[in-house]
């Protein structure tokens, strides 16, 4: 009841950032691969309604949002520290910008790089998604040139970080900013037709690239969706913490709820109670005819409350 099981399929960025983590922490994990598009009727069950990928199981708690999935893996599993050299707290930080404006314009990139030839179906549901109901591929396209020289400027961040001779954003050890930018490395990679060249004007970065890569997933295996809703279904959830007390927007436990990802659009709100609410974390419970009581997790940065 207590493997860690990641809901992901390759292509997916987001999980690449998820999986190098894993990597770093020298885990073992089962592997659930998910459809790339809705719907994802085994994923539905332990989620009441969240979409998006990637998506942690460990029994009956559920982990959602990578920061979210991240953090819990770190307190699962402390050594190694995901942040050598004591950059504890700070460390997020980093994730506002690189999960932000810059996952954001690699997105739109590789979007207008692709333009027509990305397949409508999926087209359609990441514009929505991403860019939201305004979406227009043929606008993507007239910014990509002023989006490259964003991207280039990002870019050349990292190039300045790492040409101080560190071996890792924060020294000789892989940590959490390593993760947080190397996603971003490897979709441009393999996603924009270009993206050899262009990250090819970095060559501290590209040379940290394969370093990180080296560091490769941990140990997967593979486990069915069938097999992932059974363990949920026999398990309860892991004991909550004590909640904070002062939360600034009045919310308190047993609470009827709906939360909502900020920043995407065409997703719906994840109704439940709330079980635990934090400086950091929410927690909501649940019941689903499939897998009965779940506990489902959220950071508390990216996401908004709503009561029912």
């Amino acid at each position: 009841m207590s493997d860690v099981i990641l809901h992901h399929y390759p292509q997916s960025p987001v999980s690449e950032k998820v999986r190098v983590v894993l990597g770093f922490k020298g885990l073992a994990w089962r592997s659930v691969v998910i459809p790339r598009l809705p719907p994802k009727p085994d994923l539905m069950p332990l989620t009441g309604g969240y979409r998006l990928t990637p998506v942690m199981q460990i029994g009956a708690d559920v982990f959602c949002d990578s920061q979210g999935i991240i953090r819990a893996l770190e307190r699962r599993f402390p050594e190694p520290t995901l942040f050598p050299g004591g950059a504890d707290g700070i460390a997020w930080g980093v994730s506002r910008w690189t999960d932000g404006d810059l996952f954001t314009t690699a997105i739109a990139v590789v979007f207008a790089d692709a333009g027509e030839a990305m397949p409508a179906d999926f087209q359609g549901d990441r514009g929505l998604l991403y860019f939201g109901p305004d979406f227009e591929m043929a606008k993507l396209q007239a910014e990509m040139p002023e989006r490259l020289a964003n991207l280039r400027a990002q870019f050349g961040w990292i190039e300045e970080r790492l040409a101080t001779g560190r071996q890792f954003m924060l020294g000789g050890q892989p940590g959490l900013p390593d993760a947080l930018c190397y996603y971003l490395a490897w979709f441009l990679r393999g996603r924009y037709s270009k993206g050899p060249e262009f990250l090819a004007q970095f060559p501290k970065l590209c040379a940290w690239e394969e370093r990180v890569k080296a560091l490769g997933h941990g140990a997967p295996s593979e486990m069915s969706s069938t097999e992932a809703l059974d363990i949920a279904q026999a398990a309860e959830p892991m004991p909550a913490p004590a909640s904070e007390p002062n939360d600034p927007t009045g919310f308190l436990p047993g609470e009827a709820v709906e939360i909502h990802a900020e920043g995407v659009s065409g997703t719906a709100g994840i109704e439940g109670t709330i079980r635990h609410i934090g400086i950091q974390d929410i927690v909501v419970e649940r019941n689903d005819p499939r897998v009965g009581h779940v506990a489902i997790h959220f950071p508390r940065v990216g996401y908004r409350i709503a009561r029912t």
